[in-house]
């Protein structure tokens, strides 16, 4: 009998992919189990099913694409993590501490080498490849470890830029040692051409860049979100490139863009698991080059050319860096981190023996031997990386010119102790800080709502932009470090993500989550929620309640909290319109209106008003639904607020000019004028 359906053919490229990822998995989990770094696994993974081993590996095109994706993703979310700012208070590191460290490893190994006979084109083509250090196993290394605000971090990052900006040359130099043409003035011309791109680049990421990132975040679409974030990422690193600036520059560039915006968090936790699957490919990649029986057929040469790059790379950037007056365990520290050599090397050697050019001028078993070195001391990077935190760790701190660590703008979340995360700013979320805020509780709002992330910064909390959905925001929040995590989120699947992640790197942590239906609470408490609420049992109040008890209030006040929650709830739900309007003027009182005329001309507009509606005025004649209630303070119209699907408050503002509106909202007291767009 034939079959109902043909036969599928798979595509070609697949069995490598899956034998990748099986084999990667497999050596990372064994490394694991020894505390090897992930990237030594990679790196043996490559190794392993190269072709110069089990050879299971076959589509290379594949994954040096796969590879190149992955330098780009990385840069990109190292760009991210830093800013503008922070670039310009390295520049020093960048120009002076970088160009030393090149020009010294090329004139090193250029009096090396023509001491003992080497052409001095050789040699200085040789110091070029020595001088270049691998910008993504650094990166990788020092963001592994958080590292990057360290003297070490910051002083590898501003040399490796230079190394960046200094293979544009160096790709134009190496056809003209091997006599293909070409003049200094083409140098002097890609330089300039390269700057002028970068400048340009810099100006978008001031002025384009985040009103685009903003309205992009308005639409709360993840997939759109990422769609943009991936296309700022490709499409900066390719046009860069277009000039002659490394794709890696160009990613790093495009993460400074988008680092200017105040949704850079967010940025980086969606493309994060990306960058973690295509970087791994590139690990891989460099792997694959390994031929472990050339370095068994060729030792001595091998170690040999490893003992003189770690000697050459070591002196150069110590002493560059000492030349900037840093201190000798910071210098010291950075000279092992930067001790190997990269991977626009490989590129750059091709490039020569097109030209004729081979290193330190071998050209039988020259290449070979380079690369075995080199993909050994990329191997060995990790152990050189720990050895430069046992330096850090064991010399006595000193300040120097460049000192970043005790900068204020490097703190992040993550140092936050003993705070109260907020997961979701809705109308629960901001009822709960409120709450904290009478209790003088330290705390966190984590949104994805452009909207009330605003609102939040208006009243001058504490916000951070991200999906809390991730682990990645979640770290950030210092969620291994809170008092407590409330989830205020009105979706149960997003709820549970967020419980379950949170769960999962704090179990020790309390969580208190809120759901519409009490059905919801067994699934959540599987995830990890050690408090569930739901909006069938009186959810704000009950939820009110654990958020005072978590927070260190006595029984007595948790009751009269309670008390007076029920004492509005049941005026609003009742329709009372005399004891909400009195509730109201007691805010809104004539004190409260003259100090608010000190900061809104519009403050005399502020009445003693009553609600005219127990809801939205016009949702009510339509049959909407809202998310939260605004009263005008001139007539007593209640309307919806922006994040509402008709926005009344603002439209009748619009229509009847009337500027003053008061948020409705249990526990919330604050008044926002439109004319003079300012909270009162």
């Amino acid at each position: 009998m034939a079959p109902l359906l043909p036969a599928a053919e798979a595509p070609a490229f697949l069995s490598d992919v899956v034998i990748l990822i099986a084999v990667s998995a497999a050596v990372a989990y064994v490394c694991h189990r020894f505390r090897i770094m992930p990237i030594v696994s990679f790196l043996v993974t490559g190794a392993l099913v190269g072709p110069h081993a089990l050879g299971l590996v076959h589509d290379e095109a594949m994954i040096e694409a796969a590879a190149e994706v992955g330098v780009i993703l990385l840069l990109f979310t190292i760009g991210i993590e830093f800013s503008l700012d922070k670039l310009g208070r390295i520049k020093r590191l960048i120009f002076i501490g970088g160009g030393l460290q090149v020009a010294i490893v090329i004139t090193l190994v250029t009096g090396v080498l023509a001491l003992a006979g080497v052409d001095w084109r050789a040699g200085v083509f040789t110091g070029c490849l020595v001088a270049l250090s691998s910008t993504a196993i650094v990166m990788r290394l020092l963001m592994a470890g958080r590292d990057m605000a360290t003297d070490e971090g910051q002083a590898s990052l501003g040399i490796l830029i230079f190394q960046d900006l200094a293979v544009v040359a160096m790709v134009l130099l190496v056809p003209m040692l091997g006599g293909e043409g070409g003049a200094p003035l083409d140098i002097v011309l890609a330089l300039g051409k390269a700057a002028a791109i970068i400048v340009l680049v810099l100006v978008v990421a001031r002025r384009v860049m985040p009103p685009i990132l903003e309205a992009v975040a308005r639409t709360c679409s993840q997939e759109i979100f990422l769609l943009t974030v991936v296309g700022i990422c490709l499409g900066t690193a390719y046009l860069t490139s277009l000039a002659g600036v490394s794709l890696s520059l160009g990613a790093f560039l495009a993460g400074l863009i988008v680092s200017e915006s105040r949704f850079s968090h967010l940025a980086f936790g969606e493309i994060l698991p990306l960058q973690i699957l295509f970087s791994a490919m590139f690990f891989v990649s460099v792997g694959l080059l390994l031929d472990v029986g050339f370095i068994f057929a060729n030792p001595l040469p091998v170690l040999g050319v490893i003992a003189a790059v770690l000697v050459v790379k070591a002196l150069s950037t110590g002493v560059g860096l000492l030349a900037m007056r840093y201190p000798m365990a910071s210098a010291a520290g950075t000279a092992v981190i930067l001790a190997q050599i990269g991977e626009f090397s490989f590129v750059l050697e091709r490039t020569g023996r097109d030209a004729g050019l081979y290193p330190a001028g071998v050209t039988n078993g020259g290449p070979e031997t380079f690369i075995a070195a080199t993909v050994a001391l990329m191997i060995a990077s990790p152990l050189m990386y720990r050895l430069a935190g046992w330096l850090r760790h064991h010399a006595p701190a000193r300040e120097h010119p460049e000192a970043v660590q005790s900068d204020p703008s490097l703190a992040s979340p993550r140092d936050l102790q003993d705070h109260v995360i907020i997961a979701g700013y809705g109308q629960v979320g901001r009822g709960v800080a409120q709450l904290l805020d009478t209790r003088s509780v330290p705390y966190l709002v984590v949104t994805l709502s452009p909207e009330g992330a605003r609102e939040a910064e208006h009243g001058a909390l504490r916000v951070l932009r991200g999906n809390y959905t991730r682990q990645y925001e979640l770290e950030l929040a210092g969620v291994r470090t809170a008092r407590f995590l409330i989830v205020a989120d009105d979706d149960v699947e997003t709820t549970r993500q967020v419980v379950a992640s949170a769960h999962a790197l704090n179990p020790e942590m309390h969580i208190i989550a809120r759901t519409q239906r009490q059905a919801d609470r067994p699934g959540l408490e599987e995830a990890g929620a050690t408090h569930v609420v739901s909006d069938e049992q009186e959810g704000f109040i009950r939820f009110s309640a654990h958020v005072l008890e978590l927070g260190g209030a006595s029984a007595d006040d948790v009751a009269r909290e309670i008390q007076r929650l029920r004492s509005w709830s049941g005026a609003m739900q009742a329709g009372d319109a005399e004891r909400a309007a009195v509730d109201t003027r007691r805010v809104i009182s004539l004190t409260d209106a003259e100090r608010a005329s000190q900061a809104c001309s519009h403050a005399r507009e502020i009445t003693g008003v009553q609600p005219r509606a127990t809801g939205c005025e016009e949702c009510l004649r339509l049959g909407w639904s809202w998310v939260h209630l605004r009263i005008c303070m001139s007539c007593g119209h209640v309307g919806c607020c922006d994040s509402s699907r008709g926005r009344h408050a603002t439209q009748h503002f619009r229509s009847d000019g009337h500027p003053i509106v008061k948020s409705l909202e249990a526990l919330d007291d604050w008044t926002w004028c439109y004319a003079d767009k300012t909270f009162l």
